[in-house]
């Protein structure tokens, strides 16, 4: 299969707390259109340490609730609280074929890879990788002088041209250079 028709990993969740007996759990949304998403027979992939036992495994999703407009999800295979209690902290990740526009402010990490990155104007580096932690993701950038991880946050990135092959940041003191 072509490269440019192989389907991306969009993130898209995060599962954050068991919720009652019947194996629910609440939901930390990272996309924009849940509905399309979250829906009955949708195909998880699973970003768990490699020590749990779900470690390699997909979830089948089964059924999206909101209680007091909190997201919670239910999952074939999840009966219970215990079960429940093991998926928490896992992030989920579905396939987005490579036809379907990408959701707004949203890329992929082949998209941010080798970005210039720029600040006042000037490139002071270039994005290696990205790394999707639970609390937010991060940039991961070749300067002269080392590694710079860049917290990916609309106030630090304001903004992304992928097609101008740049990013703009603006870092808080100390992000880019060393204080002094």
């Amino acid at each position: 299969m072509a490269a440019a028709n192989r389907p991306q990993q969009l993130r898209i969740g995060r599962l954050t707390k068991a919720h009652g007996l019947k194996g629910a759990i609440k939901l930390e949304l990272y996309t924009d259109d849940p509905e399309r998403r979250f829906v009955p027979g949708a195909v998880f992939s699973l970003q768990v340490p490699d020590s749990s036992p779900w470690h390699g495994k997909d979830l089948v999703f089964r059924e999206l609730r909101w209680y007091n407009s909190q997201p919670v999800g239910f999952f074939e295979g999840v009966d219970d609280r215990t079960a429940a209690e093991g998926l928490v902290k896992a992030i989920l990740w579905v396939e987005q074929p490579a036809d379907e526009e990408p959701e707004p402010d949203a890329w992929y990490d082949h998209q941010l890879v080798g970005l210039a990155v720029v600040r006042d104007g000037e490139k002071v580096g270039e994005i290696l990788h990205v790394d999707h932690l639970p609390a937010q993701d991060l940039l991961v950038v070749r300067t002269p002088g080392g590694e710079v991880m860049v917290p990916f946050v609309a106030a630090i990135v304001p903004e992304v041209d992928v097609e101008a092959g740049t990013v703009t940041v603006t870092p808080p003191p100390g992000l880019f250079e060393d204080l002094e």
